[in-house]
């Protein structure tokens, strides 16, 4: 079973709340924990089913409730339901809403998990937090999501590289905290593209940080997002052959150029989810600032990808860049060969579609 940094522990069956009310500041960690908990629960094939995400500004208590008690589909046999909830005001339930909630809590489903998160400023004075901090604790979980610092932040680092096989150095875990802060998202960016450049080596060290984080590989990174942004195939080639040259591994630039389609992912789960554009931007793209003169432009760039290239496109994109990591590893090809055939069939699809003439799914290579 997968273990929970929030929880402190593993998620087993056994041991589940009916109801898990997270609030605080440092949502990431709430997304975190509901990524474990559908992992543990739902099978593969029931996750698109059987875990649901509401936010509570469209959604009624009494329709979520409704949804709580109904039999999970034959998939699995586990039911998860998420509920966002801004919390920039006060949110107060009326009687007959907390007449509702109580009542179910009286007898929750045996096999339903609410996963309520709450973001806002850590205040326990909160209408919702009082609230549910009432109901039996037996079946509710109150945690808060604070943002973590110093030595909880580093124990949080080591879970993340437990996850992949690899241990830190704490000069390394220091040194990460100087470039990066204790943003957990972009932490988890980070974190993951030092585990690919790191390869076989067990303990990643403070030099594994400087060479994955350093501003001039930075701006190259920057550059190659810019240029898969635009759909620029002869820049993405000149930035490709820069980062061969310097003898860069080839699944590093592999996880880089994955990362840069998940932050289009996320994007597309954010707005769906009703946050802001400009947040959005400033969590994926924090080194480009509002007060930069090409801010307007980036910007626009980035959100028009994101609605050109639909769910199922990104799944085609990941389809295609799983078969270049396994080729990579499996094969002689040049490493340098697939990705540049993967992002010429990407920009030429970029620009197809943009045209109206066809869609991003990416043909099979090699």
């Amino acid at each position: 079973m997968a273990f929970s940094y929030l929880l402190g522990s593993e998620i087993k069956e056994e041991r589940l709340f009916s109801c898990f009310f997270l609030y605080g500041e440092e949502t990431y960690l709430a997304d975190e924990f509901v990524s474990q908990l559908k992992d543990a629960l739902i099978s593969p094939e029931g996750q698109g089913f059987n875990l649901e995400r509401f936010a509570l500004e469209e959604t009624r208590w009494a329709d979520l409730i409704d949804l709580a008690r109904t039999i999970p589909f034959f998939f699995s046999p586990w039911r998860i339901v998420v509920v966002d909830i801004c919390g920039d005001s006060d949110i107060k339930l009326s009687p007959l809403e907390e007449s509702i909630i109580k009542d179910y809590f009286r007898a929750p489903s045996s096999r339903t998990v609410l996963v309520i998160i709450l973001e806002v400023a850590a205040r326990k004075s909160h209408p919702l937090v009082r609230f549910f901090s009432r109901l039996s604790a037996a079946s509710v979980c109150l945690k808060e999501l604070k943002p973590l610092k110093e030595e909880n932040l580093y124990r949080w680092m080591d879970k993340k590289l437990e996850e992949k096989g690899k241990l830190a150095t704490p000069e390394a875990k220091r040194r990460l905290e100087e470039i990066i802060g204790n943003d957990l998202r972009r932490l988890t960016n980070e974190l993951e593209k030092i585990v690919n450049f790191a390869a076989d080596k067990k303990v990643v060290d403070v030099d594994d940080v400087n060479q994955v984080c350093d501003w001039v590989k930075t701006f190259v990174q920057w550059e190659l997002s810019n240029s898969m942004g635009r759909g620029d195939f002869r820049q993405i080639v000149l930035v490709l052959n820069q980062l061969f040259k310097e003898g860069i591994k080839p699944e590093y630039i592999l996880s880089v150029t994955a990362n840069f389609f998940r932050d289009i992912l996320a994007a597309k789960v954010w707005l769906r989810e009703k946050k802001e554009k400009k947040e959005i931007f400033a969590r994926l793209r924090p080194h480009i600032q509002e007060s930069f003169s090409f801010y307007a432009a980036r910007f626009k760039e980035f959100f028009s990808l994101v609605e050109d290239v639909s769910f199922a496109d990104l799944r085609g994109i990941v389809a295609g860049l799983e078969r270049i990591d396994l080729l990579i590893k499996t094969s002689d090809t040049s490493a340098q060969v697939l990705l540049e055939a993967f992002v010429y069939d990407y920009c030429r699809k970029k620009i197809g579609q943009q045209k109206g003439k066809t869609s991003f799914t990416l043909r099979e290579k090699g």
